[in-house]
C-alpha cells in the first residue's frame, strides 16, 4: 500500500470520527510564522492535518460502529464454534481477515467521503470548512448504514427518541448508528444459525453411528471433527462464505 493510499485512508477515518461524534466543529487554523511569511500557510495546513490525525484514536470505534466489521467477525466466530475448533484459526487471523474484508466492503463509501469531503477541505476551497466537510462525509456513511438497517430497528430508536422523519435520509446519525448495529448483530446471528445446521447434522450422524456400533465410550468429536473439515474443504467453504458475506452488502 503506497503512502498516498495510507494518508488517504487516515484522513478518511479521521473525518469519519468527527462524523460519528455528530458535533459540527471547526479545526482552528493556527498560523505559526517560521522564517519567511510565504511558508506560514503550509505550517497551518500541516497543523490541521495533525489535528485530523488525532481523531484516529477513535478508529476502533469507527470500525465497529459504522462499518461491516462487526458482522464479519461475528460470522467467522460462529463458523469456528460450529466446526468445533475454538482456537483455530487464531483470533489474530480472523480479526486480520475481517479487517481487510471490511476495507474491501467500505472502499466505495470511503472513496466518496474522500472525494466529497476530504479533498475539498484539503484544497481549501472557498466556503468549504470543517462543518461543510462533516456534512458532506455524513451522506455516504448514512447511505451505507441505511442499506443494512432493518426498518423495525430504525423505527425502534426513532420511537424512543420521539422523532419523526419524512424520509430515511433525514435520520440523525446518532439514531442511525445503534439501529445499524442491532441490525448487523441480527443479520450475523441469522447467518450463524445457517452455518450451524450442516455441522449439527454431521454431529448427529456421527453420534448415531457410534451408538449403533456400540462405541459409546468414544467421544463423537474425534470422528465428527475430521468429517466437518473434509466437508468444509470439499465445499470450498471459505470462498463460499466470504462470497455470501460480500454479496450481502451489494
Amino acid at each position: 500500500m503506497s503512502k498516498n493510499h495510507v494518508l488517504k485512508l487516515a484522513l478518511t477515518l479521521g473525518l469519519l470520527g468527527l462524523v460519528c461524534m455528530a458535533i459540527p466543529q471547526t479545526v482552528p487554523s493556527v498560523s505559526v510564522q517560521i522564517g519567511p511569511q510565504k511558508g506560514s500557510g503550509q505550517v497551518a495546513t500541516t497543523l490541521q492535518i495533525l489535528a485530523l490525525l488525532t481523531v484516529l484514536s477513535l478508529a476502533p470505534a469507527i470500525l465497529m460502529l459504522t462499518t461491516a466489521f462487526t458482522r464479519i467477525v461475528i460470522i467467522f466466530s460462529f463458523l469456528r464454534s460450529a466446526m468445533g475448533t475454538p482456537s483455530i484459526p487464531p483470533n489474530q487471523v480472523l480479526i486480520g481477515l475481517s479487517l481487510f474484508l471490511t476495507f474491501f466492503v467500505m472502499k466505495p463509501t470511503w472513496d466518496n467521503v474522500y472525494k466529497d469531503a476530504i479533498q475539498p477541505l484539503s484544497e481549501n476551497r472557498p466556503g468549504f470548512g470543517m462543518p461543510q466537510a462533516i456534512a458532506a462525509a455524513t451522506g455516504p456513511v448514512r447511505d451505507f448504514m441505511l442499506k443494512s438497517t432493518y426498518e423495525s430497528d430504525l423505527k425502534l430508536f426513532l420511537d424512543l427518541r420521539e422523532q419523526k422523519v419524512a424520509k430515511p435520509q433525514d435520520v440523525d446519525i446518532v439514531t442511525l448508528i445503534p439501529a445499524f448495529m442491532i441490525s448487523e448483530l441480527k443479520t450475523a446471528f441469522i447467518i450463524g444459525f445457517y452455518i450451524y445446521i450442516p455441522f449439527l447434522i454431521i454431529d448427529l450422524i456421527v453420534a448415531s453411528s457410534l451408538m449403533s456400533m456400540g462405541m459409546m465410550m468414544m467421544p463423537p468429536t474425534v470422528v465428527s471433527l475430521p468429517a466437518k473439515l473434509l466437508v468444509f474443504v470439499l465445499a470450498d467453504g471459505w470462498a463460499t462464505l466470504i462470497h455470501a458475506i460480500l454479496q450481502g452488502y451489494k
